[in-house]
């Protein structure tokens, strides 16, 4: 087999895969935690054998997902970082994002972070003994490193540096992730008021901090 027709081969495949996660996606935002293989199959007009072919079972899906929708998130998070305005308005933009984020699609938002809320669907017993904890907790990490790089590149915290930033980082998320899910479950305010209220928590230490000599600046 030469070089073109193997890249042709791929070019198909991913293609091909990621129609399939668009077909996973519009049964999450359907069905949220409850999104089955057996919907997932329907939906992509395939039968399961052939899905599982492609991710395994629920779990190399539910990887895939993550995947996907992680790296559009980041994406989104680092233009809030990199918006030209003061640094408050920085902090409390990539808040927002975030809750923006979860808000919008809280489906998929339950679907990746809640998936055992959902209940096993006949003929899924392949799905049963899915572990969240097995996939959440590495998203919520990637996030926590992605944020103590960007602290580390652009902020002046002294001594330990790149250990301070990793705390931040992991920290920060950590906020985010269990103040968001709080406020999409209870509605107890309003996002903005939840994202001033934050960043109120957040900014003394990080209004006192200097940029980086050299750095793009936070």
């Amino acid at each position: 087999m030469d070089t073109t027709q193997r890249t042709d081969q791929q070019r198909s495949a991913d293609r091909r895969r990621r129609e399939l996660l668009e077909a996973a996606d519009r049964v999450v935002l359907r069905d949220g935690p409850q999104a089955s293989m057996n919907a997932i199959a329907a939906e992509a007009g395939i039968t399961k054998p052939i899905l599982y072919r492609h991710f395994g079972d629920k779990n190399g899906l539910y990887a895939a997902l993550a995947v996907r929708h992680t790296d559009a998130l980041l994406a989104s998070l680092r233009a809030a970082l990199d918006a030209p305005a003061e640094r408050r308005q920085r902090v409390e933009a990539t808040l927002d994002t975030y809750l923006a984020a979860i808000e919008a699609r809280p489906q998929v938002y339950r679907f990746l972070m809640h998936p055992a809320e959902g209940t096993t669907a006949p003929g899924d017993q392949a799905d049963q003994g899915f572990d969240v904890g097995k996939h959440a907790a590495p998203l919520l990490r990637r996030m926590g490193e992605e944020l103590a790089q960007v602290i580390e590149e652009r902020l002046d915290v002294g001594p330990g540096t790149q250990q301070l930033a990793r705390v931040w980082g992991h920290g920060i998320v950590g906020m985010m992730h269990a103040a968001g899910d709080w406020w999409l479950g209870e509605r107890p305010c309003s996002r903005a008021e939840l994202v001033r209220t934050l960043a109120d928590l957040l900014w003394g230490r990080l209004a006192a901090a200097g940029d980086k000599a050299g750095g793009p600046g936070f």
